[in-house]
Protein backbone atom coordinates (compact mmCIF):
# COMPACT_ATOMS: atom_id res chain seq x y z
CA UNK A 1 0.00 0.00 0.00
CA UNK A 2 1.08 3.58 -0.65
CA UNK A 3 0.70 4.58 3.02
CA UNK A 4 3.16 1.88 4.09
CA UNK A 5 5.71 3.07 1.53
CA UNK A 6 5.34 6.65 2.78
CA UNK A 7 6.01 5.50 6.35
CA UNK A 8 9.10 3.66 5.10
CA UNK A 9 10.46 6.96 3.73
CA UNK A 10 9.65 6.44 0.05
CA UNK A 11 9.61 10.00 -1.33
CA UNK A 12 8.23 8.92 -4.71
CA UNK A 13 5.27 7.28 -2.96
CA UNK A 14 4.72 10.45 -0.93
CA UNK A 15 4.75 12.60 -4.07
CA UNK A 16 2.36 10.19 -5.81
CA UNK A 17 -0.04 10.32 -2.87
CA UNK A 18 0.11 14.12 -2.66
CA UNK A 19 -0.58 14.44 -6.37
CA UNK A 20 -3.59 12.14 -6.03
CA UNK A 21 -4.87 14.18 -3.08
CA UNK A 22 -4.63 17.31 -5.25
CA UNK A 23 -6.71 15.56 -7.91
CA UNK A 24 -9.30 14.53 -5.31
CA UNK A 25 -8.93 10.79 -5.96
CA UNK A 26 -10.89 8.73 -3.43
CA UNK A 27 -8.18 6.09 -2.97
CA UNK A 28 -5.77 8.81 -1.86
CA UNK A 29 -8.02 9.85 1.03
CA UNK A 30 -8.34 6.21 2.10
CA UNK A 31 -4.54 5.98 2.17
CA UNK A 32 -4.43 9.26 4.10
CA UNK A 33 -6.72 7.72 6.73
CA UNK A 34 -4.07 5.03 7.27
CA UNK A 35 -1.42 7.70 7.84
CA UNK A 36 -3.33 9.86 10.33
CA UNK A 37 -2.43 7.72 13.38
CA UNK A 38 1.24 8.46 12.63
CA UNK A 39 0.75 12.23 12.32
CA UNK A 40 0.55 14.83 15.07
CA UNK A 41 4.24 15.19 15.95
CA UNK A 42 5.31 18.02 13.63
CA UNK A 43 5.20 21.65 14.68
CA UNK A 44 3.19 23.56 12.07
CA UNK A 45 4.17 27.19 11.47
CA UNK A 46 1.74 29.34 9.51
CA UNK A 47 3.29 32.26 7.65
CA UNK A 48 0.73 34.83 6.60
CA UNK A 49 0.48 38.52 5.82
CA UNK A 50 -0.23 40.92 2.97
CA UNK A 51 1.14 40.32 -0.54
CA UNK A 52 4.58 41.79 -1.08
CA UNK A 53 5.73 41.34 2.51
CA UNK A 54 8.44 38.86 1.51
CA UNK A 55 6.86 35.74 3.01
CA UNK A 56 8.38 33.38 0.45
CA UNK A 57 11.91 34.70 0.94
CA UNK A 58 11.48 34.50 4.70
CA UNK A 59 10.24 30.92 4.46
CA UNK A 60 13.20 30.01 2.26
CA UNK A 61 15.59 31.43 4.86
CA UNK A 62 13.76 29.64 7.69
CA UNK A 63 14.28 26.33 5.89
CA UNK A 64 17.99 27.13 5.69
CA UNK A 65 18.27 27.86 9.43
CA UNK A 66 16.14 24.86 10.43
CA UNK A 67 18.31 22.53 8.34
CA UNK A 68 21.35 24.05 10.00
CA UNK A 69 19.89 22.87 13.30
CA UNK A 70 19.35 19.38 11.93
CA UNK A 71 15.57 19.64 11.60
CA UNK A 72 13.53 17.83 8.93
CA UNK A 73 11.33 20.36 7.14
CA UNK A 74 8.17 20.25 5.05
CA UNK A 75 6.88 23.37 3.28
CA UNK A 76 3.48 23.98 1.72
CA UNK A 77 3.18 27.05 -0.50
CA UNK A 78 -0.40 27.96 -1.28
CA UNK A 79 -0.69 29.82 -4.59
CA UNK A 80 -3.69 31.61 -6.10
CA UNK A 81 -5.70 29.66 -8.66
CA UNK A 82 -6.94 30.93 -11.98
CA UNK A 83 -10.76 30.63 -11.93
CA UNK A 84 -10.64 29.77 -15.64
CA UNK A 85 -7.77 27.30 -15.98
CA UNK A 86 -7.53 25.99 -12.44
CA UNK A 87 -3.75 26.48 -12.60
CA UNK A 88 -1.68 27.90 -9.78
CA UNK A 89 1.05 30.50 -10.02
CA UNK A 90 3.99 28.44 -8.81
CA UNK A 91 6.68 31.09 -8.65
CA UNK A 92 7.55 30.25 -5.05
CA UNK A 93 8.54 26.73 -6.05
CA UNK A 94 11.00 28.08 -8.60
CA UNK A 95 12.66 30.33 -6.02
CA UNK A 96 13.24 27.38 -3.67
CA UNK A 97 14.93 25.03 -6.10
CA UNK A 98 18.14 25.26 -4.07
CA UNK A 99 16.53 22.93 -1.49
CA UNK A 100 15.37 20.37 -4.07
CA UNK A 101 18.41 18.11 -3.66
CA UNK A 102 18.15 18.07 0.15
CA UNK A 103 16.44 14.83 1.33
CA UNK A 104 15.57 16.56 4.61
CA UNK A 105 13.33 19.09 2.85
CA UNK A 106 10.02 18.39 1.11
CA UNK A 107 8.37 21.34 -0.66
CA UNK A 108 4.94 21.32 -2.27
CA UNK A 109 3.19 24.19 -4.07
CA UNK A 110 -0.58 24.00 -4.11
CA UNK A 111 -3.47 25.86 -5.66
CA UNK A 112 -6.34 27.09 -3.50
CA UNK A 113 -8.76 25.67 -6.12
CA UNK A 114 -11.32 28.20 -4.96
CA UNK A 115 -11.49 26.68 -1.49
CA UNK A 116 -13.67 28.47 1.02
CA UNK A 117 -11.33 29.92 3.63
CA UNK A 118 -8.29 29.88 1.35
CA UNK A 119 -6.80 26.41 1.88
CA UNK A 120 -8.02 23.49 -0.18
CA UNK A 121 -8.86 20.02 1.08
CA UNK A 122 -5.69 18.75 -0.57
CA UNK A 123 -3.60 21.27 1.41
CA UNK A 124 -4.90 19.82 4.65
CA UNK A 125 -4.26 16.28 3.42
CA UNK A 126 -0.74 17.03 2.25
CA UNK A 127 0.08 18.66 5.57
CA UNK A 128 -0.95 15.43 7.31
CA UNK A 129 1.16 13.36 4.90
CA UNK A 130 4.23 15.48 5.67
CA UNK A 131 3.53 15.10 9.38
CA UNK A 132 3.33 11.31 9.05
CA UNK A 133 6.62 11.39 7.09
CA UNK A 134 8.30 12.52 10.30
CA UNK A 135 8.96 16.18 9.53
CA UNK A 136 9.96 18.18 12.61
CA UNK A 137 8.58 21.43 11.21
CA UNK A 138 5.99 22.10 8.53
CA UNK A 139 5.95 25.65 7.17
CA UNK A 140 2.64 26.74 5.67
CA UNK A 141 2.62 29.91 3.59
CA UNK A 142 -0.75 31.35 2.57
CA UNK A 143 -1.36 33.79 -0.25
CA UNK A 144 -2.37 36.92 1.65
CA UNK A 145 -4.87 38.11 4.20
CA UNK A 146 -8.59 37.84 4.90
CA UNK A 147 -9.96 34.30 4.65
CA UNK A 148 -6.48 32.87 4.33
CA UNK A 149 -5.64 34.14 7.82
CA UNK A 150 -8.55 32.09 9.14
CA UNK A 151 -7.25 28.85 7.67
CA UNK A 152 -3.67 29.60 8.70
CA UNK A 153 -4.95 29.98 12.25
CA UNK A 154 -6.85 26.68 12.09
CA UNK A 155 -3.84 24.82 10.67
CA UNK A 156 -0.92 26.30 12.60
CA UNK A 157 0.56 25.66 16.02
CA UNK A 158 2.48 28.92 15.70
CA UNK A 159 1.25 31.72 13.46
CA UNK A 160 3.79 34.19 12.11
CA UNK A 161 2.42 37.43 10.67
CA UNK A 162 4.73 39.19 8.21
CA UNK A 163 4.50 42.94 7.56
CA UNK A 164 6.80 45.61 6.15
CA UNK A 165 7.35 49.30 6.96
CA UNK A 166 5.67 50.13 3.63
CA UNK A 167 2.57 48.04 4.26
CA UNK A 168 0.20 50.98 4.43
CA UNK A 169 -0.94 53.61 6.89
CA UNK A 170 -0.91 52.84 10.61
CA UNK A 171 -4.69 52.89 11.03
CA UNK A 172 -5.22 50.40 8.21
CA UNK A 173 -2.72 48.04 9.81
CA UNK A 174 -4.60 48.19 13.09
CA UNK A 175 -7.85 47.35 11.32
CA UNK A 176 -6.35 44.48 9.36
CA UNK A 177 -7.34 41.85 11.91
CA UNK A 178 -3.82 40.47 12.01
CA UNK A 179 -3.37 41.14 15.71
CA UNK A 180 -5.99 38.73 16.98
CA UNK A 181 -4.38 35.38 16.20
CA UNK A 182 -0.70 36.00 15.47
CA UNK A 183 1.86 34.61 17.90
CA UNK A 184 4.93 36.26 16.37
CA UNK A 185 5.03 39.41 14.25
CA UNK A 186 7.79 40.04 11.73
CA UNK A 187 8.66 43.39 10.23
CA UNK A 188 10.50 42.29 7.12
CA UNK A 189 12.57 44.58 4.88
CA UNK A 190 13.62 46.24 8.13
CA UNK A 191 16.29 48.28 6.34
CA UNK A 192 13.47 50.46 4.99
CA UNK A 193 12.61 53.74 6.68
CA UNK A 194 10.00 53.47 9.42
CA UNK A 195 10.77 49.94 10.64
CA UNK A 196 11.37 50.99 14.25
CA UNK A 197 8.25 53.17 14.24
CA UNK A 198 6.12 50.25 13.04
CA UNK A 199 7.74 48.04 15.65
CA UNK A 200 6.75 50.47 18.39
CA UNK A 201 3.20 50.67 17.05
CA UNK A 202 2.88 46.90 16.99
CA UNK A 203 4.31 46.41 20.46
CA UNK A 204 1.93 49.01 21.89
CA UNK A 205 -1.06 47.38 20.21
CA UNK A 206 -0.07 43.89 21.31
CA UNK A 207 0.07 44.93 24.97
CA UNK A 208 -3.73 45.22 24.84
CA UNK A 209 -4.12 41.52 24.07
CA UNK A 210 -5.22 39.38 27.00
CA UNK A 211 -3.21 36.25 26.16
CA UNK A 212 -1.10 33.98 28.33
CA UNK A 213 1.45 34.16 25.52
CA UNK A 214 3.06 37.56 24.97
CA UNK A 215 3.53 38.02 21.19
CA UNK A 216 6.95 39.25 20.13
CA UNK A 217 8.01 41.50 17.26
CA UNK A 218 11.08 40.57 15.21
CA UNK A 219 12.88 42.73 12.64
CA UNK A 220 14.22 40.86 9.60
CA UNK A 221 15.86 41.48 6.27
CA UNK A 222 15.10 38.15 4.64
CA UNK A 223 17.00 38.85 1.42
CA UNK A 224 20.21 38.96 3.46
CA UNK A 225 19.11 36.41 6.05
CA UNK A 226 19.22 38.98 8.87
CA UNK A 227 16.98 38.36 11.90
CA UNK A 228 15.91 34.88 10.73
CA UNK A 229 17.79 33.07 13.51
CA UNK A 230 16.06 35.28 16.08
CA UNK A 231 12.71 34.51 14.43
CA UNK A 232 13.32 30.77 14.72
CA UNK A 233 14.31 31.25 18.37
CA UNK A 234 10.94 32.94 19.01
CA UNK A 235 9.12 30.12 17.17
CA UNK A 236 10.86 27.57 19.39
CA UNK A 237 10.01 29.68 22.45
CA UNK A 238 6.34 29.48 21.47
CA UNK A 239 6.58 25.74 20.89
CA UNK A 240 8.07 25.33 24.38
CA UNK A 241 5.29 27.53 25.81
CA UNK A 242 2.60 25.31 24.24
CA UNK A 243 4.22 22.19 25.66
CA UNK A 244 4.67 23.77 29.09
CA UNK A 245 1.04 24.94 29.24
CA UNK A 246 -0.38 21.65 27.96
CA UNK A 247 -1.59 23.30 24.74
CA UNK A 248 0.51 21.39 22.21
CA UNK A 249 -2.46 19.28 21.09
CA UNK A 250 -4.73 22.26 20.38
CA UNK A 251 -3.35 22.85 16.89
CA UNK A 252 -3.71 19.17 16.06
CA UNK A 253 -7.34 19.18 17.20
CA UNK A 254 -8.04 22.26 15.06
CA UNK A 255 -6.46 20.57 12.05
CA UNK A 256 -8.54 17.42 12.45
CA UNK A 257 -11.71 19.46 12.86
CA UNK A 258 -10.85 21.49 9.76
CA UNK A 259 -10.10 18.30 7.86
CA UNK A 260 -13.53 16.93 8.74
CA UNK A 261 -15.18 20.15 7.56
CA UNK A 262 -13.19 20.15 4.30
CA UNK A 263 -14.02 16.51 3.55
CA UNK A 264 -17.71 17.08 4.29
CA UNK A 265 -17.71 20.14 2.01
CA UNK A 266 -16.03 18.08 -0.73
CA UNK A 267 -18.50 15.19 -0.46
CA UNK A 268 -21.55 17.46 -0.39
CA UNK A 269 -20.29 19.39 -3.40
CA UNK A 270 -19.88 16.14 -5.32
CA UNK A 271 -23.35 14.92 -4.34
CA UNK A 272 -24.93 18.22 -5.39
CA UNK A 273 -23.19 18.06 -8.76
CA UNK A 274 -24.42 14.49 -9.25
CA UNK A 275 -28.00 15.53 -8.45
CA UNK A 276 -27.81 18.55 -10.77
CA UNK A 277 -26.89 16.22 -13.60
CA UNK A 278 -29.67 13.76 -12.65
CA UNK A 279 -32.69 14.22 -10.40
CA UNK A 280 -32.40 18.01 -10.23
CA UNK A 281 -31.86 18.63 -13.94
CA UNK A 282 -35.55 19.41 -14.48
CA UNK A 283 -35.56 21.74 -11.49
CA UNK A 284 -32.58 23.61 -12.90
CA UNK A 285 -34.39 23.95 -16.24
CA UNK A 286 -37.42 25.39 -14.42
CA UNK A 287 -35.14 28.05 -12.89
CA UNK A 288 -33.62 28.90 -16.27
CA UNK A 289 -37.11 29.28 -17.78
CA UNK A 290 -38.27 31.55 -14.95
CA UNK A 291 -40.95 29.11 -13.75
CA UNK A 292 -39.50 29.00 -10.22
CA UNK A 293 -37.24 31.47 -8.43
CA UNK A 294 -33.72 30.35 -7.45
CA UNK A 295 -34.37 30.51 -3.68
CA UNK A 296 -37.46 28.32 -3.88
CA UNK A 297 -35.63 25.95 -6.22
CA UNK A 298 -32.72 25.67 -3.79
CA UNK A 299 -35.16 24.80 -1.00
CA UNK A 300 -36.62 22.04 -3.17
CA UNK A 301 -33.11 20.80 -3.96
CA UNK A 302 -32.40 20.64 -0.24
CA UNK A 303 -35.41 18.35 0.17
CA UNK A 304 -33.85 15.98 -2.36
CA UNK A 305 -30.56 16.02 -0.45
CA UNK A 306 -32.52 15.06 2.66
CA UNK A 307 -34.17 12.20 0.81
CA UNK A 308 -37.52 13.80 -0.03
CA UNK A 309 -38.92 14.26 -3.57
CA UNK A 310 -38.99 17.87 -4.87
CA UNK A 311 -42.31 19.68 -5.24
CA UNK A 312 -41.94 20.92 -8.82
CA UNK A 313 -44.30 23.53 -10.30
CA UNK A 314 -47.06 22.17 -12.52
Amino acid sequence: MVAEKVLEGDLKAASHLMRALEEGEEWAFRELSRLLPYAGRAHVVGITGPPGAGKSTLLDRLIEVLRGRGKEVGAILVDPTSPFTGGAILGDRVRMQRHSSDPGVFIRSLATRGAMGGLSLSAWGILEVMDAMGKDYILLETIGVGQDEIDAHHAADTEVVVLTPAQGDDLQMLKAGLFETGHIFVINKADMEGAERIRGLLEAALKMRQDRWSPSVVLTQAQRGEGVTELLDRIEDHRAFLEREGLKGEGRRRRLKRGFEKILEHLLKGEIQRLLEGELMKLREEVEEGKIDPWAAAEEALKVLKGHPPDLPA
